[in-house]
């Protein structure tokens, strides 16, 4: 005999899911170190590849394209000689941070009981 299906208590949301939003924009590969090293301010592309070991240029690339499109990343370009470009923080990126602290302390946590 098949167990009856219980009604999920969780809120429904009518104009898609915020979560999903939220996870579209902290679910690729490395985007998660990408704003947390951000958050210490503006980076040059050269400084976040130091900041991030092992993340190739192509994705580091791919992640700051994908962030400055969802204006959670600003690209400036400095008039310098020879020109540098640099990333900073959104005010809408800046509010992932408290969410990517919390991930931060649960996987403290996660490392203490299985490591």
């Amino acid at each position: 005999m098949a167990l009856p299906i219980r009604k999920n208590k969780s809120a429904d949301f009518p104009n898609g899911c915020p979560l999903t939003e939220c996870m579209s924009v902290l679910g690729g590969a490395w985007t998660p170190n990408v704003i947390w090293r951000l958050s210490g301010g503006p980076r040059r592309f050269s400084e976040l590849q130091l900041d991030i070991p092992g993340v190739s240029a192509k994705v580091l690339t791919a992640r700051l394209r994908e962030l400055e499109s969802k204006s959670v990343v600003l690209r400036e370009v400095k008039p310098t000689s020879p020109p540098s470009v640099e990333y900073s923080l959104t005010d809408l990126g800046g509010e992932l941070i408290p969410a990517i602290e919390s991930i931060v302390q649960v996987g403290h946590k996660i490392k203490l009981r299985t490591g």
